[in-house]
C-alpha cells in the first residue's frame, strides 16, 4: 500500500474506535443510572388540540397529575389542574 492510503485507513480505524468507546460509555452510564432513560421523564404532553392558527390546548402530565395549558396568542396560560381519575 502507498503511505497515503495507510494513513487514511489508520485515521478511519481510530475514528471508529473512538465512536465505539463513546457508545460503550453511554450504555454503561445508562445501565448505572447516570443517564436518563428515554420516556422516563416527569413531564410529558399527553394530548393537544389546535384551536386556531396560533393557539392550542395541551394536556400535560407532571408527577401523575394532569394540567391544562393554553399556548399561543400573546401569552401562555395555565387553565388549571384536571381532577385526578381513580386508578
Amino acid at each position: 500500500m502507498i503511505p497515503e492510503t495507510t494513513q487514511w485507513l489508520t485515521a478511519a480505524a481510530a475514528l471508529l474506535g473512538v465512536l465505539a468507546l463513546i457508545l460503550l460509555a453511554a450504555r454503561l452510564a445508562r445501565r448505572a443510572g447516570l443517564a436518563p432513560r428515554a420516556g422516563a421523564g416527569r413531564l410529558r404532553v399527553e394530548e393537544t388540540l389546535v384551536l386556531d392558527a396560533r393557539r392550542r390546548l395541551l394536556i400535560v402530565r407532571c408527577d401523575g397529575r394532569a394540567l391544562l395549558l393554553l399556548t399561543g396568542g400573546t401569552q401562555d396560560q395555565v387553565v388549571g389542574w384536571l381532577p385526578e381519575t381513580p386508578a
